[in-house]
């Protein structure tokens, strides 16, 4: 009987493994088109929170733009500020008051020494200048 039964194992085992690999091949060939199908969808997902990621990015960075601009607007309507920048950029000396602008009698090649050694450029209304008397000097 034992030789019985174990040739009776032998048919089902061979037979089962069979059966098994199909259902293998079958579950395989499920799951590549499930992953198939889901490839797409899942890389679009992906890409859409990247692109929200970038817009709240750009959304912060305008926020602070408007909020600089918002105080930049509020100290443009105080006078104080107003005085101090016209004196600052343009050089603008309020009647009465004495002021002074020192040559320094350097290289007139548009650039101004400052303390630190680096050059600035000199206020646009001086370029002009310069080059209203380069235009009159080569007549």
């Amino acid at each position: 009987m034992a030789q019985g039964d174990d040739d009776r194992t032998d048919t089902r085992g061979a037979r089962g493994n069979p059966a098994l690999t199909s259902r293998a091949a079958i579950l395989a060939v499920v799951v590549c088109a499930i992953a198939l199908s889901l490839a797409y969808p899942v890389r679009e997902y992906v890409a859409q929170r990247r692109q929200i990621a970038e817009l709240k990015q750009k959304e912060r960075v305008a926020r602070q733009q408007v909020e600089e601009l918002t105080l930049r607007k509020q100290r443009l309507g105080e006078e104080s500020y107003i005085k101090r920048e016209a004196t600052r950029r343009l050089h603008y000396c309020e009647p009465g008051a004495r002021c002074y602008v020192v040559l320094d009698g350097g290289g007139d090649d548009g650039q101004r020494p400052r303390r630190d050694g680096r050059t600035e450029r000199p206020p646009w209304y001086e370029t002009l200048w310069r080059s209203v008397e380069a235009a009159d000097k080569a007549r």
